[in-house]
Parts: structure tokens; sequence; C-alpha cells
């Protein structure tokens, strides 16, 4: 969630609209068309909200995987530094590894600066979570 909020706001500074980075998501269903939709459709929003929530889970997972291995250490810290490693993982896969028909396709509306901007929130969202479950 906290990912999607800032592609929504990123994509409103960048290209004008909140929901490009989202729209552009579903270019792994509908290929490069994805790109070129600014407004709101059930054609490229919807599947780019659940494709996006979809990655926030798997991305999750490893999360939880590393959180796994410091059971006993379980602080501030320790969680912070596992929701960073999860979001860098995610990133370069994201960004750098995967084939470009599955990359998250908002790269392509958005400056680098608000790609890093997309990240931080999604490591605030992991940690943020986890200190929630944690109580």
């Amino acid at each position: 969630m906290s990912s999607a909020l800032a592609l929504m706001w990123r994509g409103r500074h960048d290209a004008g609209s909140a929901t490009a980075p989202l729209n552009a998501v579903s270019h792994i269903a509908y290929g490069d068309e994805a790109f070129e939709v600014d407004r709101p459709t059930l054609r490229h929003t919807l599947p780019g909200v659940l494709l996006h929530a979809a990655s926030g889970v798997f991305w999750a997972l490893l999360f939880e995987a590393l959180r796994g291995r410091h059971r006993a250490r379980r602080g501030l810290g320790t969680t912070a530094a596992d929701a960073v490693a999860a979001t860098a993982v995610a990133a370069v896969v994201d960004l750098a590894i995967v084939p470009r028909r599955l990359t998250p396709g908002f790269e392509r509306r958005l400056s680098a600066r608000s790609l890093a901007l997309v990240y931080g929130a999604l490591a605030v969202g992991l940690l943020l979570g986890a200190r929630r479950l944690d109580r």
C-alpha cells in the first residue's frame, strides 16, 4: 500500500497523472500501450493495481524470510535492515534482472528520484507492518 501511494504521488509529479505509473504495470498483460494511458481505466488501472499488490506480497515473503533468520534479534534496527535488504533485492530484480516484459513498468513513467522514493516507501511499509505484527 505504501509503495502504491508513493507511485500515485510521484506519478502526479512526474507524469501529471496519479494513475499513469499504476497503469504502466499492466504492460505485463497489455504491452507497450499501457505506458501511454494516463487516466484511470478498468483495462489498465485494475490489473496494474492487482499486479503491483501481488509483487508487494512476493517481496514481503522475502522480507519475512530474512526476519525469520533474525528471530532472536527482532529489534527496530534489525527489522529496518531486513526491510532495506529485501527492498534492495526487489529493486535490483525489478529493474535490472527480469526481462523487460516483467519489469514493473512504472520505471518508464517515473524519474530516478521517484523510483528511489517508491522503493523507499516499500521498505517503510514492510518495516511498519512488521512492527505492528510484533506488538
